[in-house]
């Protein structure tokens, strides 16, 4: 018995809505993938990659998680980072977070939520380093805010330092990574100030953290 019938409508109006429109962009898109941006982003339902930036379907390869985190040791993520990089020749890598990440507060709160804990002590290790900074906040709202943003830098400086991102730079393939953040509130993204295009310019990321 199928119990999402609703989604199947719904795809069917949209598949039909898209040829509408365009009669080939199926058949465009069934040729290859050829997409400019990798988007490593938060898990969370409220955001998503695609729409937020207005693309179709196509052009933006795309990375998921749990607070958006980005570990050396996960496979998982190096693999989509690899493949983007070495295979599908992206411009572009963008590390967006989200204010109100509930990831991120469960960290900043030592709340402890069952397995999904193992994964997110990497973000309290980033308020641990941080802990002066956000204790200097004097609303919760705005550490956990801050510590949004603070995570995302992290994140970005992981990817700079992944030796894909650093052997694409020494063979000089064009390539940039991008730290952003996108508010639930009113769906406006912002730039962190994070922008990577090599080696010497990774000690931008901390830079921009104190602008921040």
């Amino acid at each position: 018995m199928r119990l999402l019938d609703k989604l199947f409508e719904n795809n069917r109006a949209w598949a039909d809505g898209v040829c509408a429109a365009d009669p080939t962009f199926f058949h465009k898109l069934a040729e290859q993938q050829a997409p400019d941006y990798l988007w490593i982003g938060c898990s969370d339902s409220r955001v998503p990659a695609n729409q937020i930036v207005g693309l179709d379907p196509g052009e933006v390869f795309v990375h998921r998680n749990v607070a958006n985190i980005v570990l050396h040791a996960d496979l998982n993520c190096m693999s989509v980072i690899q493949f983007a990089v070495d295979v599908l020749k992206v411009e572009h890598i963008i590390v967006c977070g989200h204010y109100g990440c509930g990831g991120v507060r469960a960290a900043m709160n030592d709340d402890r939520l069952g397995l999904v804990d193992f994964w997110i002590r990497h973000v309290r290790d980033v308020a641990r380093r941080k802990r002066e900074e956000l204790l200097a906040l004097q609303d919760e709202d705005r550490r956990w805010a801050r510590l949004c943003e603070l995570n995302v830098l992290d994140q970005v400086a992981n990817v700079c330092h992944s030796s894909i991102v650093q052997d694409a730079w020494a063979r000089e393939q064009p390539l940039a990574v991008h730290g952003w953040i996108y508010d639930v509130a009113d769906g406006r993204l912002r730039d962190l100030n994070a922008c990577i295009t090599s080696r010497r310019e990774i000690d931008a990321i901390t830079k921009a953290a104190q602008r921040l």
